[in-house]
């Protein structure tokens, strides 16, 4: 399958900000799972060329802006084909061993509860099969619920309260994985919804170690392992680690921040998708909000 899509973040800042920093994990590199056709990342219309492959094996470039300006229009745009792998990505690329995905982070430390839910479930029918069962049971105990949740909240939190967004799923999963002693790692992208062309956030979903498989990927929200719907574009240890994008401003008073996703089944041919790509910056609204979490 042949996804393009379009996603635009704008940063307004209340004062002129004195010096923007940035780290943009916006590019999209070539898996088992999907092959990059074309990409492109600016900020206020300008191409980022500086993306290089990190520890990870995965893109990323920092931009930086030291005289004054009063916002920052980040545009990440491309055309990706996906495969359909049953969620297998493989074996590691970069140079961090998977084991390093054992660490915990505030945001994915497990709580007792967590521990419990994730020792409770049948390991018999092996590894594989009981990360199947930790994803429904991560979705079985927390409802999808927007706002109540924010960025900050913590996997123990969430799942206390019973409810929250992908984010949260993502970061419960990852946190009973780890409890068990199977490496796990947080995962942002973009999901194409079953009815084609929509308006999303970008989406999170989670890759668990095995030895005979490597990375297998698994989306509590949904109950699934990751197919070609899916376009993967970071990963980390948790959600800060793998935003796609994560700044430092000097600046007075609070950030508004304004993001819009739009990811299509590419038509064929070029006509077609420069027309899609039209009908893309055509259709953005205005949507307020303090972060995309999924």
């Amino acid at each position: 399958m042949k996804l393009l899509v379009r996603h635009q973040t704008t940063y307004r800042y209340p004062a002129s900000a004195g010096r923007v920093a940035m780290r943009l994990k916006l590019m999209p590199a070539d898996c088992a799972m999907q092959k990059v056709l074309e990409w492109q990342v600016t900020v206020n219309g300008e191409p980022v060329e500086g993306f290089r492959p990190n520890s990870l094996g995965e893109m990323e470039a920092i931009w930086v802006r030291h005289d004054r300006m009063d916002d920052a229009v980040i545009v990440a745009e491309g055309l990706v084909e996906t495969y359909d792998t049953s969620g297998v990505l493989g074996p590691a690329s970069g140079a961090v061993h998977p084991h390093y995905f054992l660490r915990d982070t505030p945001l994915t430390r497990a709580s007792e509860a967590i521990r419990a839910m994730a020792s409770a479930l049948p390991q018999d029918g092996g590894m594989l099969t009981w990360l199947h069962l930790l994803c429904a049971a991560v979705r079985d105990a927390v409802a999808y619920r927007s706002g109540v949740t924010t960025s900050q909240t913590e996997a123990a939190e969430a799942f206390a309260l019973g409810a929250g967004v992908c984010q949260d799923h993502a970061q419960i999963f990852i946190a009973g994985a780890r409890a068990m002693g199977v490496p796990a790692r947080y995962v942002t992208g973009y999901l194409l919804a079953q009815e084609g062309m929509a308006l999303h956030e970008t989406h999170a979903w989670v890759e668990a170690w095995l030895p005979d498989l490597g990375w297998v990927g698994f989306d509590p929200s949904n109950r699934v392992c990751v197919t070609d719907h899916y376009l993967r574009l970071a990963s980390g240890l948790d959600a800060d680690d793998a935003a796609p994008i994560r700044g430092f401003v000097t600046v007075a008073g609070d950030i508004w921040i304004d993001a819009d996703v739009r990811i299509a089944q590419a038509e064929e041919g070029v006509e077609e998708r420069q027309l899609q790509r039209q009908q893309q910056q055509c259709a953005q609204p205005s949507i307020p909000q303090a972060c995309t979490n999924g």
